[in-house]
């Protein structure tokens, strides 16, 4: 198998240094980008394969001789190897399984992130086969026992519920994002309950999804708090 890494990068390119995909004589895996860029590459370790060769580098300019418009130069550098273990993704634990719950789901479904939904109602999990779903009367254990800078969204059934879940997330100092769904009241009376508790609400998202659109619909309200989580998340990890 040949790893092929983007080891260098001029100007505007599709993918950032780092970026990797390892190819083997029959597929591959990863992307460095995509269109002929990644079409050649995956041509030239196969090549290497073929050949027994070990380490090779190519300089590639993103331009009309390579059908590209990106505009900039990217050195890729390959080497024989199989793929390193991968730290674990970033958890996203979704609590309530309504509508905005399951469409939130479906959508972070698409994303790397290992995505959980929470629900005590077995008939309202049992709706979604997309991501991985646990039945329990006790979510909050599932918040305390979450791996560091994971993301949390509360969205239950039950306003008391939402309340203790969110305050427990808050109470994480190590959570990515803390979204609470509702309304400027709903988050209003969040906070003089927090205030009273001691409650740190400086991290706290309500609305969820509210700051692109007032659209009510569910599957819009999860895509814009898709599009928050996932900009959490990655500045997280590029910090890390």
């Amino acid at each position: 198998m040949i790893r092929v890494r983007i080891k260098d990068t001029q100007g505007s390119t599709p993918r950032d240094v780092g970026a990797e995909m390892f190819v083997s004589a029959a597929g591959s895996s990863g992307t460095i980008g995509g269109g002929r860029l990644e079409f050649d590459a995956i041509g030239h370790a196969r090549k290497m394969l073929r050949n027994g060769e070990d380490q090779a580098v190519t300089v590639v300019t993103l331009g009309p001789e390579t059908g590209q418009c990106c505009g900039g130069r990217v050195t890729l550098e390959f080497d024989k190897g199989a793929p390193a273990a991968h730290p674990l993704p970033p958890q996203v634990l979704i609590f309530g399984a309504g509508h905005v719950g399951r469409a939130l789901a479906r959508t972070m479904a698409l994303l790397p992130f290992e995505v959980t939904l929470f629900d005590e109602r077995t008939d309202e999990i049992a709706k979604l086969d997309c991501v991985r779903t646990v039945a329990t009367p006790l979510p909050e254990l599932a918040i305390r026992d979450a791996r560091p800078g994971a993301a949390f969204v509360v969205m239950t059934h039950d306003h008391g519920l939402d309340f203790t879940l969110t305050a427990e997330a808050l109470g994480r100092t190590d959570a990515a994002y803390v979204g609470l769904i509702g309304s400027a009241t709903k988050r209003a009376r969040f906070l003089r309950e927090a205030r009273l508790t001691g409650i740190d609400c400086s991290g706290l998202t309500c609305p969820i999804g509210a700051n692109y659109s007032s659209d009510k619909r569910p599957e819009v309200i999860a895509a814009f708090t898709a599009a928050e989580i996932a900009s959490k998340l990655t500045v997280n990890a590029t910090v890390d």
